[in-house]
């Protein structure tokens, strides 16, 4: 028969709920949003600063990964989620920097 979350196996302490990143076994539900908002933003920032093209969608994720990646780490409360709020804030401001080379929030848009 399979145990149930939080049942005692064989005298051991309670487990609780397993998250990846909550290390002191309580939920953080904003701060995980927090954290994979980031991380996709910097992927979609990174990947887009490949292409000149691009630079809007790359800028203006890499921004947005940025911002949320500073309020991320002002409320993460465990190590882990710190962590990997640095390299989704790493990404995105790779991306956000690039796009901004290649022609900025604006450019090309606004201004001609």
């Amino acid at each position: 028969m399979a145990h149930a979350v939080g049942t005692r196996v064989h005298g051991s302490r309670p487990r609780p709920p397993v998250s990846l990143l909550a290390t002191d076994g309580k939920p953080h539900p904003l701060q995980e949003t927090l954290l994979w908002v980031t991380a996709v933003l910097g992927v979609l920032a990174f990947v887009t600063a490949m292409f000149h093209h691009l630079h809007l969608i790359s800028s203006w994720a890499g921004l947005v990964g940025i911002l949320t990646g500073v309020y991320g780490q002002y409320i993460s409360v465990t190590t882990r989620e710190r962590f990997a709020l640095i390299m989704g804030l790493g990404s995105s401001a790779l991306g956000f920097f690039l796009g901004m080379a290649h022609g900025g929030l604006f450019g090309g848009v606004i201004g001609g």
